[in-house]
């Protein structure tokens, strides 16, 4: 893909995941040990009701599956002699936000939609693309929203 195949609105669905008690607990170790996501009891004691996922979690897995679909398009588009160009670092991100809770049992559907792009003045062979990702569980409630910059290389720089 190219800064110019990304169109504005287009959806790309990153993948799903089903969050585990097992996988919750194993990642508030290691990152967000909140009592909340590790303790049964505390948990029911606390706004959540029930151990949850890590918002910080619910992202990791978002970026882990937008990885994996950015390279399984990139492989489809070299297979059918396209050009291919590579992402460049992203610049950041805004309107993070962690909706609702992601209890285990839950599955996430995470979608990206184009919100937008732009030429970039500083580095005119690269365009920027702002895409707006989603996750919604089985309920069909959206529970987190995130909207990423990243620096895609054109298939014909500006000279």
């Amino acid at each position: 893909m190219t800064y110019e195949d990304f169109v504005i609105g287009s959806t790309h669905p990153f993948g799903a995941h089903r969050f585990t008690a097992e996988e919750i607990r194993r990642f508030a170790l290691a990152y967000d040990p909140q009592p909340f996501h590790l303790d049964e009891a505390a948990a029911k004691a606390s706004p959540f009701g029930a151990i949850c996922a890590s918002g910080w979690h619910t992202a990791s897995v978002m970026m882990g599956l937008l990885t994996r679909y950015f390279v399984r398009t990139s492989e489809r588009a070299r297979l059918e002699g396209r050009t291919v160009s590579p992402l460049g670092p992203s610049p950041g991100f805004d309107d993070l936000k962690w909706l609702r809770a992601v209890y285990p049992g839950d599955t996430i559907e995470f979608t990206g939609r184009v919100a937008s792009k732009r030429d970039t003045e500083s580095r005119p062979a690269w365009g920027l693309v702002s895409v707006e990702t989603t996750g919604i569980n089985q309920k069909g409630e959206t529970v987190f929203v995130i909207t990423g910059h990243v620096f895609v290389a054109k298939r014909h720089p500006a000279a």
